[in-house]
C-alpha cells in the first residue's frame, strides 16, 4: 500500500530520525559538521528556519519552521544527500535511516519552549557530559558564543528573542523539563494538526486580516481576533514579520485592559 502523503501545516515542527536498526550515524567530528553544513545549505534553500537542533550520534533532533509546505522535501534532500556522504566515506551501501523521518506539529507556545529546552538537553539525558556546553554537536554553543552563527540559525527564536543575553539563554536552556509533560504535549499535538491544518494553510486569509491597516491600535485589535480565531502568536508573527515576543505583549496587554 503506498504511503499517504504528509499533511504539512506552516509553522514549527519537532523532526527526529535515527539511524536504520539503530546504527550510529556519526562516526566523527567529520561527520557531524557535515551534515550541519548541509542542513544549513537546504535550510536556505527552501526557506527554512532552524530553531534548535542536537546531534546525538545515532540519531538527531530538530526543530524547524516552515513558511509553505515543504517540509518533506527539505528532509528528502537532506537525508539523502548526508547517506551519499556517509556511504561512500565509509564504503558501505543501502539505507542509512531507519525510514521516513518522525515529526510532531508544534501546537502552542507552551510547547514550543519545551521542546527548545528538551531538544538542547539531549546530551544531559543521555549522560554524555555533565554540561550543555562540554557538547558541541547542537545548537547551544552557538547561542552561548554569540560568534560565527550559521545563517540557518540566525533567525531562531533564541536569538531573535534573547540577542547576546548568555545568562538568559543559559538560564532558559537548562531549566528543568518535565518528560510527562512534554509526552502530554506531543499528544495534544497530534490531536489538533489536523483540525488546525486549514487555518495554517489559509495564510493569504491571514495576510488579509492582520495587513489591511497600517494604524498601530487597529492592527493590535487583528492580532487579538486572529489569535482568538486559533491562528498561533508564531504564525502571527511570522505574518507581520515581527517577533513573536512582540506578538504576545500584544494579546497579553489586551486582557489586561
Amino acid at each position: 500500500m503506498a504511503r499517504k502523503p504528509r499533511i504539512e501545516a506552516v509553522g514549527c515542527y519537532h523532526i527526529v530520525n535515527r539511524g536504520v536498526e539503530q546504527r550510529v550515524v556519526f562516526e566523527e567530528a567529520e561527520d557531524y559538521e557535515c551534515f550541519e553544513e548541509l542542513m544549513c545549505f537546504y535550510a536556505r534553500s527552501y526557506g527554512i528556519t532552524i530553531h534548535n537542533y542536537c546531534l546525538m550520534s545515532n540519531h538527531y533532533h530538530l526543530l524547524v519552521e516552515i513558511e509553505q509546505p515543504n517540509l518533506s522535501r527539505f528532509m528528502k534532500q537532506l537525508g539523502m544527500s548526508y547517506s551519499i556522504y556517509f556511504n561512500k566515506k565509509y564504503k558501505r551501501s543501502g539505507h542509512l535511516w531507519q525510514g521516513r523521518f518522525k515529526s510532531w506539529y508544534v501546537a502552542n507556545e507552551a510547547y514550543l519552549y519545551t521542546l527548545m529546552i528538551y531538544i538542547e538537553q539531549n546530551p544531559l539525558k543521555a549522560k554524555i557530559v555533565k554540561d550543555i556546553a562540554e557538547y558541541p554537536y547542537g545548537s547551544y554553543n552557538y547561542f552561548l558564543n554569540g560568534k560565527n552563527i550559521p545563517e540557518c540559525l540566525q533567525q531562531s527564536w533564541i536569538i531573535q528573542n534573547y540577542k547576546n543575553d548568555t545568562e538568559a539563554i543559559k538560564a532558559f536552556l537548562n531549566s528543568t523539563v518535565d518528560s510527562s509533560q512534554l509526552d502530554e504535549m506531543k499528544k495534544a499535538s497530534a490531536l489538533v494538526e489536523t483540525s488546525n491544518t486549514k487555518k495554517k494553510l489559509d495564510i493569504e486569509k491571514l495576510k488579509n486580516q492582520l495587513l489591511k491597516t497600517k494604524e498601530i491600535k487597529q492592527r493590535n485589535k487583528q492580532i487579538v481576533k486572529a489569535y482568538e480565531k486559533g491562528y498561533s502568536q508564531q504564525m502571527i508573527a511570522t505574518v507581520l514579520g515581527i517577533t513573536q515576543q512582540a506578538v504576545y505583549g500584544v494579546i497579553k496587554r489586551s486582557r489586561e485592559l
